[in-house]
């Protein structure tokens, strides 16, 4: 690699605007060069507001242009292996935003695709490098609690203005995402679940639609054992009347108790102490992501997010939901 990775960014949403675009140009040895949006005005006034040189309406035109080194694919589910596919043609290192397809059998495209080439893939599940879960993962490894033995993770939320007025989102649009805002959602659960406790060994659940307001599921529960035997339940209802998000991981002498997604205090408990701790996400939360990625590309350090592990993530949603 060039000391400089000049970096393309295929469809620059909301996404991209202060979560995930902004790292791929501050990080040292990053620059963003190019972007591609289908509607000309929008990819212009990104380019213009982000002091980003070049903006596509034809996402091929970025992929092969020769002064683009790497890609991070930023649309939604239903064209991320489109559009990998033709990254790992070109033989450039890509990073795929979550969840990596709509289905485990194109996941499983993506990464035989870069494995087959040996080029780096990346898969946007930034909870992974995020300081608040790293803690987390440090009380477990230093066995704060004991012997892990189970965890169990409730989320829930209200039915948005989106959903009662039958506007399209493709959130909840079953061709594109089938489990609705369980893949958009839960799937950042689960892949932490299996960065912190080891890779899930089987899986199984029930789907199904209780408010009939979008085409895809509504409501899913399910159960599951990682390989070293820890238990784990989830339930995601996401026409409750409230919103909600817990989990509670359980050893033999304590437990912690945590949000997936809310800033909230991360709390260890056992019969001697109960200990919180607020740990801010950054201003750009994929910041230590891309910082990660800027290390695994320069040989210092391997990504906690690759291909491999985001394909574990999509065939334990598939088997939540039936499909496999």
């Amino acid at each position: 690699m060039e000391k400089i990775i000049r970096w393309g960014i295929i469809g620059c949403g909301n996404v991209t605007e202060i979560k995930s675009g902004p790292p791929y140009q501050n990080t040292n040895g990053f620059e963003l060069v190019a972007v591609m949006r289908r509607n000309a005005k929008k990819a212009e006034d990104y380019a213009k507001r982000h002091n980003v040189t070049k903006f596509y309406t034809n996402a091929d035109d970025l992929i092969l242009d020769n002064k683009v080194d790497a890609v991070y694919i930023a649309t939604p589910p239903d064209t991320h292996k489109y559009y990998a596919l033709k990254v790992a043609e070109a033989g450039k290192p890509c990073c795929v935003e979550k969840p990596m397809a709509p289905c485990y059998k194109d996941s499983l495209s993506i990464y035989n695709a870069f494995k087959n080439k040996n080029i780096p893939l990346f898969i946007a599940y930034y909870r992974r490098s995020l300081p608040r879960f790293l803690k987390v993962k440090e009380w477990l490894e230093n066995n704060e609690i004991g012997k892990i033995r189970h965890i169990r993770w409730f989320l829930s939320k209200t039915p948005s203005d989106i959903d009662l007025s039958n506007t399209y989102n493709w959130r909840t649009d079953a061709s594109i995402a089938p489990g609705g805002y369980f893949d958009d959602l839960a799937s950042h659960g689960l892949d932490l679940f299996a960065f912190l406790l080891g890779n899930i060994k089987d899986a199984s659940g029930y789907a199904t639609n209780q408010q009939n307001l979008y085409t895809a599921k509504d409501a899913i529960t399910a159960s599951w054992i990682h390989e070293n035997g820890i238990t784990g339940e989830g339930s995601w209802n996401f026409g409750s009347y409230t919103r909600e998000d817990n989990v509670e991981i359980i050893g033999s002498s304590g437990k912690i108790v945590f949000s997936v997604f809310s800033e909230e205090d991360i709390k260890l408990c056992t019969e001697k102490e109960e200990v919180k701790l607020f740990i801010e996400h950054p201003k750009h939360v994929q910041e230590y992501h891309v910082k990660n990625i800027q290390k695994h590309l320069f040989n210092q350090k391997e990504h906690p997010s690759l291909g491999k592990s985001g394909l574990h993530c999509s065939w334990v949603m598939d088997k939540i939901l039936g499909n496999l």
